[in-house]
């Protein structure tokens, strides 16, 4: 049996971020993280484009808005602190055609009314910041910038440690049961007990919180999504980050160029329905994690009323002559032979009932477990503001 004060459910950052916040906050008080796998970041803390988000894209007034900008200032002094490599690189977002101008207005409007560091630019401009991108206008993002996560959740849980807290890898959590004032979680590596619990477990958060008899209201549902990198004498075609204008019925931002802090360029993602909730190619299907997707009503009424964008993602999935015609509408020069294969990710995007995509971070509180049910970009940003959250919901259990 390990005791803690918390024990955290999920290794990626938001989980490790949690445990990190709660030993601050209370002095003395240890927490345990759980990770199923036999590392860190294996799923989509490690596999994103290591964007550090400014927070343009999000309604003034959710949580993403104003997590984003919290977690972006919290999460650029960590790794001032730690030593963490990180670049403020800035970014566009590039209308191509006269269609996409009134929804790069509306952006603008909702990045300034967050606080955002942007301004409308016209082609002249962009050139000068792109030389090689296409556009009749775009948003220039100065704060936009990039980190590795991976590094990120280590020195994270190093802290952890440090504070007298445990981050216990290979260790998958089962059933929890009521102990006293406590809960206990059982897993591979033993039994857990702690006070309060925290549910991060990202794609399967909301199977760990039918493990507690709660009803799933909303059902993970995993999108895979796949990326290619530029290869060496491409490079020069991109300076920062550039993406398109996305789509306000969909909450995926649509293919873009992303530098690395290692020095190449990523190119994606696409968003494709995953059949297994850690499907990262196109041939991985676990069929129970196909069943609990294709058996919830949730996604037939999704699929009904995004099947032709799903349509189109899918196409590009299986062509990469037509993904490389998607990037060609930002920088025309890009050609499908500059495209190398790199690692994919799996977003774990929660559906509500009615078929629609949850947009906004979805925390409930559920006796003396919190759970973070809707976590997807910008939650990485986020994730030190995200941690403090959790918190704040778990110490009035402990006074």
């Amino acid at each position: 049996m390990r005791d803690a004060d918390l024990v955290v459910i999920g290794g990626g950052i938001v989980g490790l971020a949690t445990a990190w916040r709660f030993q601050e906050r209370r002095s003395g008080r240890r927490a345990t993280v759980l990770e199923k796998e036999e590392g860190l970041a294996r799923h989509q803390s490690g596999r994103n484009s290591g964007v550090i988000h400014s927070g343009i894209y999000y309604k003034p007034g959710t949580l993403k808005a104003a997590n984003c900008r919290r977690g972006k200032r919290m999460l650029e002094a960590f790794c001032r602190e730690e030593g963490v490599p990180f670049e403020t690189c800035g970014k566009t977002i590039v209308a191509v055609e006269e269609a996409e101008v009134p929804r790069l207005e509306r952006l603008l409007e909702r990045g300034l009314a967050n606080g955002v560091d942007c301004e409308r630019i016209g082609p002249e401009r962009l050139r000068e910041i792109e030389p090689h991108a296409a556009g009749i206008a775009a948003i220039h993002v100065w704060e936009t910038g990039i980190v590795d996560y991976s590094t990120v959740c280590e020195r994270l849980a190093g802290r952890i440690r440090q504070g007298g807290g445990e981050v216990v890898t290979g260790a998958r959590a089962g059933a929890t049961r009521k102990d006293g004032k406590g809960i206990v979680v059982a897993t591979t590596k033993g039994e857990a007990r702690a006070r309060v619990v925290a549910n991060c477990a990202g794609l399967h958060s909301d199977r760990v919180l039918g493990r507690t008899g709660a009803k799933r209201e909303v059902r993970i549902v995993p999108f895979r999504g796949e990326y290619f990198e530029l290869v060496p004498e491409a490079r020069r075609l991109v300076r920062s980050l550039i993406y398109p204008v996305p789509d306000p019925t969909f909450p995926f931002l649509g293919v873009h160029f992303t530098p690395t802090v290692g020095g190449g360029v990523e190119c994606g993602p696409n968003a494709v329905l995953a059949f297994a909730r850690e499907g990262y190619t196109r041939w991985t299907l676990r069929p129970a994690d196909l069943w609990d997707t294709l058996s919830y009503r949730g996604f037939w009424k999704m699929a009904a009323k995004h099947w032709r964008t799903g349509g189109a993602e899918m196409w590009r999935s299986l062509s990469r002559s037509a993904f490389a015609r998607a990037l060609q509408r930002l920088v025309p020069e890009v050609r499908r032979e500059h495209l190398l294969p790199a690692p994919a990710g799996v977003r774990a995007q929660a559906l509500a009932p009615d078929g629609s995509l949850l947009d906004d971070f979805r925390i409930e509180a559920q006796d003396r477990i919190v759970h973070v049910l809707n976590a997807p970009s910008p939650a990485a940003t986020s994730s030190l503001s995200i941690g403090e959250a959790v918190v704040d919901r778990l110490l009035p259990i402990l006074e």
